[in-house]
């Protein structure tokens, strides 16, 4: 394996396009609350409305030679991003401040994990997301099922806060800045 690991801007995200399919696919393989809702849920739908709505965005990817294995996207949003028809993603006034930092969307071909990749896009993100004075709190929504994701963040200190959707996502929290 010849791993690097590379930024990307807005511009480019397109070439995450696939990798993120691929993320709604394994999510649904892997729920067990209303798989269907992940139907709908691609790229065009996840990605690109997100990157639209976010205050600033954070895509860092990883390639093995020059094929993309894996993803991470993060971005600080304002809190009142995370209300909206879908759902409510936490209760806004546990927020002190106007925005928040998330790790939104995180992927890595299966082939791929358990070699420290993921740690190293975890890291990044978090050191990116740290910048920011702005913001006190940090989330992970974790689809239903995918228990590995959700022991991963909870090593990395993150702490699980509740369940939304009737259990279709747990949502962890991180705000020991």
């Amino acid at each position: 394996m010849a791993i690097t690991y590379e930024v990307i801007d807005n511009e480019n995200i397109e070439c995450c396009r696939d990798l993120c399919n691929e993320l709604m696919v394994f999510q649904k393989s892997k729920a067990r609350i209303a798989p269907e809702l992940f139907d709908n849920m691609n790229f065009d739908t996840r990605m690109i409305p997100s990157i639209q709505s976010a205050i600033y965005n954070y895509v860092a990817i990883v390639k093995d030679d020059n094929h993309i294995v894996g993803y991470v996207y993060s971005n600080v949003s304002s809190k009142e991003t995370y209300s909206n028809d879908f759902a409510t993603f936490f209760d806004l006034s546990s927020v002190s401040k106007a925005n928040v930092g998330c790790l939104s969307q995180f992927y890595i071909k299966e082939e791929y994990r358990g070699h420290g990749i993921g740690s190293v896009l975890f890291d990044m993100s978090m050191k990116w997301l740290n910048q920011f004075d702005e913001i006190d709190d940090y989330f992970v929504f974790v689809s239903n099922g995918n228990d590995d994701a959700l022991e991963f963040y909870q090593r990395k200190g993150f702490q699980y806060s509740h369940e939304i959707l009737d259990g279709f996502i747990s949502v962890l929290r991180n705000n020991s800045r």
